[in-house]
């Protein structure tokens, strides 16, 4: 969620803030922002929320991009100011920091169980579903819905950037089939529910790592269908269109209204569309 206000006059411009590592470990968290806005690269960087530190900004080739590293170790959710500084120009962004307190207020309000595990780390997985079939006995379903973003042209992205949205949204869909395909064997049943996108199938220009990792997924989805199926284990995918969540908040109205114009139905979907299909594949 990005909100803000600038002072007349003001040398530092920041149109839109993306999350594009949200990293969760056994002891601490971080959070990758790019910012984007122009000359915004030679912006200083402070924050002043509970919890929270910037550890490091990566100054990209391009003037518009900034890469902020924040340690989130501590942190509750809630929403942050960021304020960028060059010279006597200040702007101030809010930002809304979501964690682990969310997911249990979640799964409170829903009657389940919150586990956390960085889903790019194959031993922390391996971990979490250990735990969560001594909790439970048994796993039926699994949805691979874990996955980030990164905008931008091709030739602006950085090798660590690109190496950690494939981690996540490809390696992390690895490593937790992996971990549950034994149990589902056993048992002669499972559900498999793969989430990938629509630029998965059709390509999106500025969003081409993550074109290629939804490829990807689909590509996944199909083979192992093929592979467990004899196994009483159905494994599927789902690509949606654009859908209503906090990865599009970076997006002005007027492109969020251009994007339902170009829909069939005349809106954006919603997460609940996507959860029925979801519930009606498990």
């Amino acid at each position: 969620l990005l909100m803000g206000t600038m002072s007349m006059n003001a040398a530092v411009s920041v149109d839109r803030i993306e999350p594009t590592d949200w990293y969760v470990g056994m002891k601490d968290a971080s959070l990758q922002l790019m910012v984007y806005g122009k000359d915004v690269r030679n912006a200083d960087v402070e924050i002043d929320y509970p919890g929270v530190r910037v550890d490091s900004v990566a100054k990209l080739e391009s003037p518009n991009y900034l890469l902020v590293y924040l340690n989130l170790e501590g942190a509750k959710a809630g929403e942050m100011t960021l304020k960028f500084k060059q010279g006597k120009s200040v702007k101030k962004v809010k930002y809304q920091l979501k964690n682990r307190e969310m997911a249990e207020k979640t799964a409170s309000e829903t009657g389940g169980i919150a586990f956390m595990a960085d889903v790019s780390d194959s031993g922390q997985v391996m971990q979490m579903i250990k735990e969560i079939h001594d909790r439970t006995g048994q796993i039926d379903v699994l949805v691979n819905n874990a996955g980030i973003s990164v905008s931008g042209l091709f030739t602006d992205i950085t090798p660590q950037q690109a190496q950690r949205l494939w981690d996540i949204n490809v390696q992390g869909v690895f490593n937790c089939t992996k971990a549950v395909l034994p149990h589902m064997i056993h048992r002669k049943y499972g559900r498999i529910i793969n989430i990938s996108s629509m630029w998965g199938q059709v390509g999106a220009s500025c969003e081409v790592h993550y074109s290629a990792s939804k490829a990807a997924v689909i590509g996944f989805t199909k083979a192992l269908a093929k592979e467990v199926g004899l196994s009483g284990i159905n494994v599927n995918c789902i690509a949606p269109g654009v859908i209503d969540t906090d990865m599009n908040a970076c997006y002005s109205e007027d492109v969020m209204q251009e994007l339902r114009d170009e829909t069939p139905l005349g809106r954006t979907g919603k997460p609940e569309d996507i959860a029925q299909a979801v519930s009606f594949l498990a």
